[in-house]
């Protein structure tokens, strides 16, 4: 026996309606920490090429920066540049 259309337009609502908050809960989550991400990996970046140009292992900082973000830069920044010779 088919279904009323009625029934149909009110199942189609709801699912509608789930969507809808799928779709709003989604767009909460990416406004709040996307840009958390996004600024926190272009700061170990950052951070990665200051250290390359203070002769320091670039890696090594971008990891440091990843865990540690604006603690690890005031520390880098802090640091002299190593020497590749002594004279």
């Amino acid at each position: 026996m088919p279904r009323p259309a009625a029934a149909l337009v009110s199942m189609a609502a709801c699912h509608r309606g789930t969507w809808e908050k799928d779709v709003d809960s989604f767009l909460t989550l990416a406004q709040g920490t996307v840009p958390w991400f996004a600024g926190w990996g272009t700061l170990a970046l950052i951070n990665a090429g200051l250290a390359q140009g203070k002769n320091r292992s670039g890696l090594w900082w971008f990891l440091l920066s990843l865990v540690f973000g604006p603690v690890a830069t005031l520390v880098l920044v802090l640091l002299p540049k190593v020497r590749s010779r002594l004279f």
